[in-house]
């Protein structure tokens, strides 16, 4: 078998795919905006944004770059022009990038000629999928995040449950139909659905072929590079973090609500990430938080090893990778079931913890600050499970259903 597989930016998990199927000669090629490989055009641009998009130098004759509307978004953002690109609609936005791109595809498609599978995700494979189908290929579907109706009623409930942070919840209230028909019809036509947790399959229609969805959960980040916590004094607070962008989605207003409650000065709560709101929304929701900005990779995990628990109480994720970069620093979690990160939890990792529920997140809080003594321990076993999981295994489980 030979697949193609398209995606615009190439995140982690994209990355990982791509090296099992290169791994296995299965990989007929990569179509994305811009892949930075050095000595290239894109090697001589001092853009950042561009430099992450470094890939392997082995995967260069896979790929096939479609950059235009890419950099355009890029050098906008950079520029501060963001009337250019920040709605749905607008011609260099995100989603006509992966509009762009899905064309740009389905167009090389019929001349490709060694290919089996077209590889996609959300968003961004309604036309190759149909010419995928068209010309009788197998069509793979990765679903990063849990299907569009349980995201978009679980957030508008959240809306009328804070309806003071509605302006964080972002697009997964405001999408349009026309994305939203997208999304379902990119779904019908898949042939085999790859999500990252159990959650997120469990979000899929009632209606959905269950023996055409895979469950592959993500590798942990660093996951060789574990950390052994110092013991902390005991004379100062318990450092809790939180880190994502600072939304009711990933449940923030609960977690602000159960420091609340506590209502000790025991406990510091550690707030990293990107606004969606002025930072006087937050500071009046919870005046006492300590706010981090977004920074370089290794700086978040140093903040991570001053802290002694990580605190992610969402109400819609996929499977979020911090999770498991917060474990490989040795912070035991409290965490809900829609993090996707519910097998994350042992007797020895930390608490699962229902949505929606600041009180019952109070007294998780609360226990490690009466067991401050097991914090080693338990960061000791985080980190230890952490390392169970692996970028090889998630394309392992992926690249052996293809077999099927």
């Amino acid at each position: 078998m030979k697949v193609v597989i398209s995606h615009p930016t190439g995140n982690a998990n994209v990355r990982a795919i791509l090296k099992g199927l290169v791994e296995a000669n299965l990989l007929e090629n990569f179509f994305t905006t811009i892949a930075y490989f050095p000595g290239t055009i894109w090697s001589k641009l001092g853009v950042k944004e561009v430099k992450r998009r470094i890939f392997d130098a082995d995967l260069k004759p896979f790929t096939k770059n479609h950059p235009y509307r890419e950099v355009i978004r890029i050098l906008s953002g950079r520029a501060g022009w963001r009337y250019i690109y920040t709605h749905e609609s607008s011609f260099f936005g995100i989603d006509s990038v992966y509009k762009s791109l899905d064309k740009y595809l389905c167009k090389k498609l019929p001349f490709i000629k060694e290919v089996n599978a077209v590889y996609g995700y959300e968003d961004g494979s309604l036309a190759s999928f149909n010419a995928a189908k068209s010309l009788g290929l197998k069509t793979i579907y990765e679903l990063p995040i849990a299907y569009w109706e349980t995201s978009r009623r679980l957030l508008n409930e959240e809306a009328d449950r804070y309806p003071q942070w509605r302006t964080t919840l972002g697009g997964g209230i405001t999408d349009s139909d026309e994305k939203l028909q997208r999304k379902t019809k990119e779904l019908e036509l898949a042939d085999l659905i790859i999500t990252p947790s159990k959650f997120v399959a469990d979000s899929l229609p009632t209606q959905t072929d269950k023996s055409k969805i895979i469950i592959a959960p993500f590798g942990t980040p660093n996951r060789s590079d574990l950390i052994t916590k110092k013991n902390q004094s005991l004379n100062r607070p318990l450092r809790i973090l939180f880190a994502g962008t600072l939304t009711q989605r990933k449940g923030l207003a609960d977690l602000f609500k159960a420091v609340k409650l506590l209502n000790t000065k025991h406990v510091e709560l550690v707030v990293l990430g990107t606004l969606m709101d002025d930072l006087a929304f937050y500071k009046k929701q919870l005046p006492t938080f300590t706010y981090e900005p977004p920074r370089a990779h290794q700086e978040v995990l140093n903040l991570m090893e001053t802290c002694d628990i990580f605190c992610l109480p969402s109400i819609v994720e996929g499977r979020a990778l911090v999770m498991q970069e917060a474990m490989s620093r040795s912070l035991p979690l409290i965490i809900t079931p829609n993090t996707g990160g519910e097998d994350l939890i042992t007797n020895d990792t930390g608490f699962l913890v229902p949505i929606r529920s600041p009180e019952i997140i109070a007294e998780r809080i609360n226990w490690f600050l009466d067991n401050r003594n097991s914090l080693i321990d338990m960061g000791k076993a985080a980190a230890k499970h952490a390392a169970e999981y692996t970028w090889k295994k998630y394309s392992d489980i992926i690249i052996k259903t293809f077999e099927k």
